[in-house]
């Protein structure tokens, strides 16, 4: 039994949900293949040689597969996966933008978003906004998965020694284009990648009053999250949101701040280490799944946290 696993890369810096889609291969058992697809990304083929666990590293470097368009990058793995018994994918933009498509043109069902390996067919993954986890079993002759980066520990990323292989690329589908992108910036660390994240939620008001975030996280070292009440009343862009719909974190320190604790947001974060809420409502439902909780002002109680970091 032999597994490939996507690499999560933009050609620069490989992509700390790698370690944890290997991590639930070593889950599986067998022996395990990355591919790396990307232009340029010869440092990204050698980064993966040295992770922990892996046996082989494919390194498709091509120009059609530059911006990770699905079109291009799909067909690729598609080729591939007919040597292989499971195929898995971080369950990142990327991941989910292209696995689908491998999965229609093997004609098999993906199983999405796992968080649990119970044996090489049966997986766990949550549904009803993680109410629930599901037990499913596939008979797939290739299994296709997204896999929750944080329901797995990371291997080591480094202590490996894989043969690092090149091959050729079934080039650009002529399908689509890549035009552009503009991407936010921040000193700040990446929201998914972050040990610690600061979110606010509609209880912060106004999005002049995330300065008191931005402070404290500053202080921390953190990432800054909302929750999705915040980004629709237009308190800061979406690409802060934490949520089913948004961006799913497992920090080691979550601090939820004038935030009630819908469904939605608790999908996105109930998995951190450490929870601590600050809420005025003592009857939050975010609460219910705090490890800390502080009800007061979030006007007083932030800026006195801020004094004593």
């Amino acid at each position: 039994m032999t597994i490939l696993v996507i690499a999560e890369h933009n050609n620069a810096v490989l992509a700390a949900a790698t370690l944890n889609t290997v991590a639930a291969a070593k889950a599986i058992g067998g022996d395990i293949h990355v591919l790396v697809a990307g232009s340029g990304c010869g440092a990204i083929g050698e980064a993966a040689a040295q992770i922990e666990g892996v046996a082989k590293v494919l390194v498709a470097d091509d120009a059609a597969y530059a911006n990770q368009l699905p079109e291009n990058v799909a067909p690729l793995i598609a080729g591939l996966a007919k040597n292989y018994s499971h195929v898995l994918a971080a369950a990142t933009t990327n991941g989910k933008n292209f696995l689908p498509r491998v999965a229609a043109q093997l004609d098999v069902d993906q199983i999405s978003e796992i968080i649990a390996v119970e044996s090489a067919d049966t997986f766990k993954r949550p549904i009803y906004a993680g109410n629930a986890i599901a037990t499913v079993q596939s008979s797939a002759a290739i299994k296709v998965i997204t896999v929750r980066a944080t329901g797995f520990d990371a291997v080591n990323a480094t202590g490996g020694s894989a043969a690092v292989e090149r091959i050729s690329g079934t080039g650009d589908a002529g399908k689509s284009a890549f035009v552009g992108e503009e991407l936010a910036k921040s000193d700040r660390p990446e929201l998914t990648a972050a040990k610690i994240v600061v979110s606010g939620g509609r209880g912060m008001q106004n999005g002049e009053n995330f300065k008191h975030l931005y402070s404290l996280a500053d202080k921390l070292g953190a990432a800054v999250g909302a929750s999705r009440a915040a980004v629709d009343a237009g308190f800061v862009p979406n690409d802060m949101q934490v949520g089913q719909t948004g961006k799913i974190v497992a920090p080691q320190l979550y601090i939820a701040v004038g935030i009630s604790g819908a469904i939605q947001h608790l999908a996105g974060m109930k998995d951190s280490k450490v929870i601590v809420a600050i809420n005025k409502d003592e009857e939050a439902p975010i609460f219910q799944v705090a490890d800390y909780g502080l009800v007061g002002d979030l006007f007083e109680i932030v800026p006195e946290l801020e004094k004593l970091v």
